[in-house]
């Protein structure tokens, strides 16, 4: 895939990202790579935050030097992988954002949708957060630690989450003047 530096690496996939998540390993295996494969490893449903966690903690925990999570959106992994705090999850489609997230903005989780690019664009974007390094100017490092200070303000301990409820028990929450009913998913009836 390219001449990047070689680097200890977690990557993970749901059921939506199993198949790039499959060829990226080989490949990146293939080119010194040393690959820790989390899973999942079939089509069969699987949740994005189960497999997002595992490579966010072995990442923040300093197991592997960076991390690649894969779903159909990218989006779910990233959100589920920022929740764990010294993670730096972003989702790149092109190969500007993951190089430069990680020079400016020391990315160290990148985040790829299966159904929103080929995989030949993912190879490329692997290579590109693969091969970059964060480039320690003040102006970063300064932006840097004001994100470190926004995680260490935000990230105490959550409370436990309630007992699961049932599909019909499960109630969202709406906007203030939103439609109590959802024939309407477009916003407020109009009289």
């Amino acid at each position: 895939m390219g001449d990047e530096t070689r680097v200890k690496l977690a990557i993970g996939a749901d059921h939506a990202g199993v198949s790039y998540k499959g060829t990226l390993a080989a490949e990146l295996r293939e080119d010194g790579h040393d690959i820790l494969d989390v899973g999942t490893h079939g089509a069969d449903p699987a949740d994005y935050p189960d497999f997002a966690n595992m490579v966010a903690e072995l990442v923040a925990g300093g197991e592997v030097d960076r991390g690649i999570l894969v779903c159909g959106s990218a989006v779910g992994v990233c959100i589920a992988a920022n929740k764990v705090p010294g993670v730096r999850a972003g989702v790149c489609h092109d190969t500007y954002s993951a190089r430069q997230a990680v020079e400016h903005d020391d990315m160290n989780v990148l985040c790829l949708g299966e159904r929103v690019i080929g995989i030949a664009l993912a190879r490329v974007i692997a290579a590109a957060f693969l091969g970059a390094e964060f480039s320690d100017e003040g102006r970063h490092r300064r932006r840097l630690g004001k994100v470190l200070d926004i995680e260490a303000r935000h990230c105490s301990a959550p409370e436990p989450m309630p007992q699961a409820r049932s599909a019909q028990q499960e109630t969202v929450p709406r906007a203030r003047g939103a439609q109590q009913d959802d024939r309407n998913l477009g916003g407020p009836e109009k009289a």
